[in-house]
């Protein structure tokens, strides 16, 4: 059964949703993100994603008091993300509550220290960030498109013991437009070992049974839910 996986986007301490990545198109949402993840818990949710969007642009922290605020508050399962740029950031992180880190844009710049994190903390405390646009690899909150083609990505890190990969269609994300199921179907088959976490363009319960269906591991749902596309009741055929 696929994993559901509800996203909170944070900035400035305020839970948003942007288009495309752009923060020049965003959504902000009034409900403080703590008594979101409450709410969510409530009806059942195990795992939650929380991004520092902040911290995705600056390189820097700037959400940990948050994470702590959710980790104390609720049972949830929370993977976290977003400038992680040191092996002090990442212990802040994990003291903090979290139980997995999500690391993207280090990843690419600086693989050789993320090979050094995966050995000292254990392949199982990360999900490797590979989000994409066209094929190739996006670093930096998505302000910079790599040259790195996205399979490329996930196979030298799967040789390194990476077994959890987020991959966000950068061009589905916050657009409300569809998932890109050829894209994660194609990733399911040639990399089956991985357990695949789809993003980006969730907008109807027909998808994530599609999801399902070819055996990705999870999905994350951030606007849909925010809009009501989606409602968290009719989530619950998937929680177990």
């Amino acid at each position: 059964m696929i994993e559901i996986i509800p996203a909170i986007d944070l900035y400035q301490g305020k839970c948003v949703r942007l288009t495309k990545g752009d923060y020049g198109q965003m959504t902000i949402y009034p409900e403080p993100p703590v008594d979101i993840a409450i709410r969510f818990e409530a009806h059942g949710i195990k795992k939650l994603h929380l991004v520092d969007l902040e911290g995705a642009k600056s390189g820097n922290l700037s959400s940990i008091e948050i994470l702590k605020n959710i980790t104390k508050s609720t049972g949830l399962q929370v993977d976290f993300g977003g400038g992680i740029s040191s092996e002090y950031d990442l212990e802040e992180v994990f003291d903090a509550g979290a139980k997995q880190a999500v690391i993207g844009s280090l990843a690419v710049r600086q693989p050789g220290i993320f090979s050094q994190w995966i050995k000292k903390f254990g392949s199982s405390s990360f999900i490797l960030g590979a989000d994409a646009l066209n094929g190739k690899v996006a670093i930096s909150g998505w302000f910079e498109l790599s040259e790195i083609k996205l399979e490329d990505f996930l196979q030298e890190y799967f040789e390194l013991g990476i077994r959890y990969v987020l991959s966000t269609d950068i061009s589905k994300d916050g657009m409300m437009q569809g998932a890109s199921i050829e894209l994660y179907r194609s990733l399911q088959q040639r990399f089956n070992e991985l357990n695949i976490i789809a993003s980006g363009g969730i907008t109807d319960i027909s998808e994530i049974e599609e999801l399902d269906r070819i055996g990705i591991y999870g999905v994350i749902i951030g606007k849909a839910l925010y809009e009501k596309k989606i409602l968290i009741e009719e989530l619950a055929r998937f929680i177990i």
